[in-house]
């Protein structure tokens, strides 16, 4: 049981070269050419001034990121031509080397620029009846006589239901069975799926119509049973598994779109299991990174490319970069037969609540002395150890009773949009009634309650009015949420938050009720 867990670490030596990848949808480039595939804004010298003068801010902004992300290879997506790939790498006299690919009645294509060798580049058609979309393009490198493919993806957008990604992860999978077990390759690409997608669609009627089957998650395999494949366990599995870099990140950084101001993650960077096998290309864990200098990220807002309302439509102001922030990896290319995976790590005894926040899964049961309850709702409860952190049980928790301290051997944890929770656990020992617990809630009026650092605590003395569901306090605003939403303030009261759990959700800070009693409505 207190056995411990080997896992590769990966160091870097003097004789090996490291390659970084990057991956960005620079939303809508077009050039000055009619060719009546266009989307309509981006109608040369129409009313949308989709001109010269907005061409030429749009190109220099793409390649002020390009320069500034200085990637060995980056792929990119929504370029509207080859042409327009020829005058990006004339522009970016670093990359020697380029792709590119698109179906002729398509609006826009996927390119790829390169500062190592392109050996040859194909397209992986797949095709609809009803509908024109993108191929996948699949560029093969040659550096120091070791080869390796990156496959450049862009899927339907999520006005299409689950069934169309299916096909492109299906397609996609089906020339992947075609390599070698041992052979290295990245995919890379605007995927419209989020790396957690079988846990964030499932309720969605118009996109699911796969019975809970997702592309990226179930075809891809980079989930196993409804659960990610980690490190721990990417080697030696039978099917042709991949690894998302997404879990490397903590919850709430994990993001490179917003939507409605909450996280999303169209764009992925997943590794083939070879990338672990000591030869040849190897992964550098926790080097996946999102690109988001300041003139790409401000004030938790993606500055993307900006349009303005006119008389008759909107036009384009020649202001902003794109909808999507750029992602990268690095990757170490081995000179001779083996990569540097030589030093092993032990994984020890997990017996603090703060390290499970940086575990995805566990692969060994974690055991938790002396955790006090500090809230609980019939089979839910809050639980935390005296300087550490609180962490929420959302099932199974009846026995547990309220005030009391426990030891306990926690056996899964599980991310609900961003969140981190027990799944499954086990009561080893009942031990003291505390009846001090409350001292263990936070006062909302003496922190950040803004800060992640604060997830599943339980918050005390915040006071505020409810206006369109949300809790307006201090001129600040946070959500406001309940499973069941009869327990809900109305609209206008003035409330005062006893005991409730902070949580989050898609990246956004919020407030959870459980009980009607979590707070009082002020007279």
């Amino acid at each position: 049981m207190y056995k411990y867990l080997i896992i590769f670490i990966f160091s870097i030596v003097l004789n090996a070269q490291n390659i970084k990848v990057a991956s960005y949808n620079v939303e809508n480039f077009f050039d000055l050419n009619y060719d009546k595939t266009e989307y309509d804004e981006f109608i040369p010298n129409s009313n949308f001034l989709w001109n010269q003068r907005n061409f030429n801010i749009k190109l220099n902004n793409i390649i002020k990121v390009i320069e500034d992300l200085d990637a060995d290879i980056i792929a990119l997506q929504e370029i509207e031509n080859e042409s327009l790939m020829k005058l990006l790498k004339q522009k970016l006299p670093k990359y020697s080397y380029y792709s590119f690919i698109k179906y002729p009645k398509s609006a826009v294509g996927l390119g790829i620029l390169s500062k190592i060798e392109i050996k040859n580049s194909a397209s992986i058609d797949v095709k609809f009846t009803n509908a024109i979309y993108r191929p996948i393009l699949e560029t093969t490198f040659v550096k120091n006589d070791i080869e390796f493919k990156i496959f450049n993806n862009h899927w339907p957008s999520k006005r299409a239901s689950e069934t169309y990604r299916v096909k492109y992860a299906k397609t996609l999978q089906d020339r992947l069975k075609d390599l070698p077990n041992d052979y290295d390759y990245i995919l890379v690409g605007d995927f419209n799926s989020d790396y957690n997608e079988f846990q964030t669609f499932k309720k969605n009627l118009k996109l699911n119509q796969t019975n809970g089957i997702t592309g990226i998650n179930h075809i891809l395999n980079t989930t196993i049973e409804d659960k990610f494949l980690t490190l721990d366990d990417i080697l030696g599995n039978k099917k042709r598994v991949h690894y998302n870099l997404w879990l490397e990140v903590k919850n709430f950084e994990r993001f490179s779109t917003k939507f409605k101001n909450q996280n999303n993650t169209p764009d992925n960077i997943i590794v083939a299991p070879a990338l672990f096998d000591n030869k040849n290309l190897s992964y550098i864990p926790n080097s996946f990174t999102i690109f988001k200098p300041d003139y790409l990220y401000k004030n938790g807002q993606i500055v993307r490319w900006q349009m303005s309302q006119g008389i008759k439509n909107k036009i384009h102001k020649g202001e902003g970069y794109s909808d999507h922030l750029p992602i990268f990896a690095n990757f170490s290319l081995k000179e001779n037969d083996t990569n540097p995976i030589n030093i092993l790590n032990l994984d020890k005894k997990i017996t603090d609540i703060a390290t499970l926040y940086d575990k995805n899964k566990l692969i060994l049961p974690a055991f938790l002395d002396d955790i006090v309850v500090i809230y609980k709702n019939e089979n839910q409860a809050i639980i935390k150890q005296k300087n550490s952190r609180a962490i929420y049980i959302f099932k199974d928790a009846k026995d547990l009773k309220l005030g009391y301290s426990y030891d306990i051997q926690v056996n899964e944890i599980y991310d609900f949009y961003g969140l981190k929770e027990i799944k499954e656990f086990v009561i080893l020992k009942e031990k003291n009634q505390v009846n001090d617990y409350k001292t263990l809630f936070l006062d909302a009026s003496k922190i950040d309650i803004f800060d992640f650092k604060y997830e599943n605590e339980v918050i005390t003395n915040l006071s505020g009015e409810i206006r369109k569901g949300k809790l307006f306090f201090n001129n600040k605003t946070i959500n406001i949420f309940a499973k069941d939403k009869s327990i809900l303030p109305k609209d206008g009261e003035k409330i005062n938050i006893l005991e409730a759990q902070l949580g989050s959700f898609k990246g956004n800070m919020q407030i959870i009720f459980h009980k009607k009693t979590d707070y009082k409505v002020e007279k």
